[in-house]
């Protein structure tokens, strides 16, 4: 496909997801440095696509807003309208799901594609790219829609800018919390949406306490309350208090966070990708998703996954009510950590 000009991204949701469709917006920069790119996201996501240079126009879809008939009502038109202010070369559905179906049906193209495994009925809208890389990290099965628009993808790059003054704020905070700038430190994401993404606190302690052995101050990362709660009882079970800056920073400071970091540790989840993307080395904690798919991308071999017949069972709950990366113990944390060098 020669000359785009005008492109539209679909990618709605969850920090880890966005994070993951990054590329493909450096990808059809790098092929078609004039094209304009817009896209299309939920408010959870808006700073972090923000941090993105390659997208020139950003365009909010608040779903919750829809959920009632006055909301609808209220929000459909002025969406639409603010859709359909221009018509694009092509259309990338990268969320495939029924709610980003609507929206590319709305868009004004000849040209709407998806990604390989569309659901809710998506693939009638978009029609479904199943490249060669089908069957591998999602990362490159949302770049193979690019490669399906004509983009090069010569190398794999997640474009994230972190504004200098959240940088410096971010320094502050870590100041104020004890971290002085140039100690090292390791980040622990303490967190993540599905239960059994969630590594035992105590874990976390132990390790905690381990890295204080080797003059490595450990720093627990995460957001909301529950969050707060299991910090809370990490500080409580280590031998010395870490740094929490859980519930500190927002998207841009937690990047600047991150960056800093000499290593990151957490289950698959948003901050985790986030660090990963940073090209910041990443140990990823994985049970009910597997690495081949979702593991930290560029750097695979550090996932720590444990066989076992349901390992990978993309549930958000064991109906065996079994604790997944309870399987992995402190050790074989220890030891890829050794490994690695």
């Amino acid at each position: 496909m020669e000359g785009l000009k005008n492109v539209l991204i679909v990618k709605l949701s969850a920090m880890g997801d966005v994070i993951h469709a990054l590329p493909v917006s450096y990808a059809i920069k790098e092929t078609f440095p004039d094209a304009k790119l817009t896209w299309v996201v939920e408010p959870p996501s808006f700073d972090l696509l923000s941090m993105n240079p390659c997208v020139d126009r950003i365009i909010l879809f608040n779903k919750k807003n829809f959920r009632s008939l006055g909301g609808f009502m209220k929000e459909f038109f002025p969406f639409k309208h603010e859709l359909q202010e221009e018509s694009y070369d092509a259309v990338l559905d990268l969320q495939g799901l029924f709610k980003s179906a609507a929206i590319a049906f709305f868009a004004k193209s000849n040209i709407k594609l998806g990604i390989c495994n569309m659901r809710e009925m998506s693939d009638k809208i978009s029609k479904p790219v199943v490249g060669e890389n089908a069957e591998g990290h999602i990362v490159e099965r949302y770049l193979d829609t690019a490669r399906a628009v004509g983009c090069a993808v010569n190398k794999v790059v997640f474009p994230i800018q972190i504004p200098v003054e959240q940088s410096e704020k971010a320094r502050a905070i870590m100041d104020h919390a004890g971290l002085r700038e140039g100690n090292p430190f390791v980040a622990f994401i303490v967190g993540a949406n599905w239960p059994n993404k969630r590594w035992k606190t105590d874990y976390f302690a132990a390790l905690g306490d381990w890295f204080y052995q080797l003059a490595v101050v450990p720093v627990l990362i995460g957001n909301g309350d529950l969050d707060e709660q299991r910090a809370q009882e990490i500080e409580a079970k280590m031998e010395i208090p870490p740094i929490n800056l859980v519930n500190r920073t927002n998207i841009y400071q937690l990047a600047h966070v991150l960056r800093s970091s000499r290593l990151i540790i957490g289950g698959d989840t948003g901050p985790v990708h986030l660090g990963a993307a940073l090209g910041v080395r990443t140990i990823m904690l994985m049970g009910p998703t597997n690495a081949a798919r979702n593991g930290p991308f560029g750097q695979i071999e550090h996932a720590i996954e444990v066989e076992r017949p349901c390992k990978g069972c993309w549930k958000r709950f064991c109906h065996k009510k079994e604790d997944c990366l309870e399987k992995i113990p402190v050790s074989f944390v220890e030891e890829k950590i050794k490994s690695m060098g």
